[in-house]
């Protein structure tokens, strides 16, 4: 843990007790803080103060008492409309900021020769996979690392700082959204597609959000930007016209004068003018797919930016297990590949996945984000057949008539036992039954990771089902 001393001998106010919210309380309170946590769920607040975080009704209080309400990432801030102790906060001017903004505050307050080396993590796909790998790097050639923020630990229930040490942050537009004091050493910008609008409106306020990963840099630092779409493109242009920060352009695609690029299996280096080879990315078999090879890249050029050798970087490349849910190898059935990518909760996601395999049986759908599924068109060709489930279904099903054979399959389990038999019934040589839904999975699972963990347990019954009736055949 992290202890926040700034708010010694003082009220604050904090709403929504999940991950982060529980981990501020806790940091707030180690620190000397008088700690007022609150949410709105009864079985939240329960099991808070069972933990042993301070419940009060926050709506009951004085707010002239609190200096500071710290805010869990996903309560709404501005768009639909602010939540109603946003505007509490905002009509009595308390200070209203997230875990990551008091983990900055308190990086800051240590001397220069104290603060240990910050690293963030942003963009619409691709975060946590490249936030761990940069973490995955930097302990296989000896450092002290923390990984934490959207993945994993929340940030204030890392480690203590010290000097050293790296902590290595997957930032969203949620948390980045309420976040003004972050300096970080390097600040990694993968991509921007659309996401959370319900969260941020348009487009123009989540590019907003996520831009403040740069905030407070200055000379020493580096950005790294990827320039495969055309707003990370603009945002690269932008950060490079300022002048103010080191920048460095990442593409998984484009040969770049300058910069890191990723083409065919290869990562190039151009970050001191010259092009080299420097990873040999068919040595990395859990980082399958282009925009893999866009994580690589990011990851590679955040790693040479704090000092890391280049073939100590590629020789640590090759030892990465990936992370869970994200094209994760389930099993293999009788010669049917199951490809676990539950954390596919967008389009874009999806897109990524598709790309991977020439022909797929295609499980997808739960609760879609804006947009659907149109932009999935160009990899249509390549899905044998769709199994939909959940509430997008009749939506997906309307978007795939005519170009995409459909089973309503309403549930994971009939998708999973469907798609099963007809890849084995396909005669096709290795055949490919992939979960990348396209949407998040609130409608009939606890998160993505639930979902994901379902669709495992379900092809793990496949595995003991076949193996007891080879036994049988035997």
């Amino acid at each position: 843990m992290i202890p926040i001393t700034e708010f010694k001998g003082r009220d604050v106010a904090v709403f929504g007790l999940a991950r982060t919210g529980l981990a501020a309380a806790r940091a707030l309170a180690a620190g000397g803080a008088r700690v007022h946590a609150w949410d709105d769920s009864d079985a939240t607040r329960a099991a808070a103060s069972a933990a042993g975080v301070p419940v009060s009704d926050i709506n009951a209080r004085d707010w002239r008492t609190f200096s500071a309400l710290v805010l869990s990432p996903g309560v709404p801030l501005t768009f639909p409309e602010p939540h109603r102790v946003v505007t509490l906060a905002e009509a009595t001017g308390v200070p209203i900021m997230s875990d990551i903004e008091l983990f900055a505050r308190a990086v800051n307050a240590l001397p220069a020769s104290g603060r240990p080396k910050l690293v963030g993590v942003t963009g619409t796909n691709g975060k946590s996979t490249t936030s761990a790998l940069i973490a995955h790097i930097l302990s296989a050639v000896g450092k002290d690392v923390r990984l934490g923020g959207n993945i994993g630990a929340a940030a204030l229930d890392l480690p203590p700082l010290h000097a050293g040490a790296y902590y290595i942050l997957e930032l969203s537009s949620f948390q980045l959204d309420i976040t003004r004091s972050l300096r970080l050493d390097v600040a990694v910008w993968l991509n921007i597609s659309p996401d959370h609008l319900d969260r941020h409106g348009n487009m123009a306020a989540y590019i907003a959000a996520k831009k403040r990963i740069f905030l407070n840099q200055g000379a020493g630092d580096w950005a790294i930007v990827g320039v495969d779409d055309d707003a990370s493109a603009a945002v690269c242009t932008e950060l490079t016209s300022d002048g103010v920060r080191h920048v460095a352009p990442i593409s998984a695609g484009k040969a770049l004068g300058r910069g890191v690029s990723a083409l065919g299996d290869k990562l190039f280096d151009a970050l001191g003018g010259r092009s080299e080879v420097a990873a040999d990315l068919s040595r990395t078999p859990a980082l399958l797919g282009k925009h893999n090879a866009q994580n690589a890249a990011a990851a590679y050029a955040a790693l040479r930016a704090l000092g890391v050798e280049a073939k100590a970087i590629a020789s640590a490349l090759s030892s990465f297990a990936g992370l869970p849910h994200r094209l994760e190898r389930a099993a293999s059935v009788n010669g049917v590949r199951f490809i676990n990518d539950s954390k596919a909760t967008n389009a874009g996601a999806a897109a990524q996945a598709l790309a991977v395999f020439p022909r797929v049986y295609w499980i997808a759908g739960g609760v879609a984000k804006d947009g659907g599924i149109e932009e999935l068109a160009p990899f249509f060709p390549r899905i044998a057949r769709a199994y939909l489930i959940g509430q997008a279904a009749g939506d997906f099903s309307d978007v795939l008539r005519g170009k995409v054979p459909t089973t309503m399959a309403g549930d994971l389990e009939t998708a999973v036992t469907q798609a099963f038999s007809d890849a084995r019934a396909s005669g096709e040589s290795h055949p490919v039954v992939l979960l990348s839904p396209a949407c998040a999975s609130f409608d009939q699972f606890k998160s993505f990771e639930d979902r994901g963990d379902q669709f495992k347990r379900i092809v793990a019954g496949l595995v003991a089902s076949q193996a007891s009736q080879n036994g049988d055949a035997a």
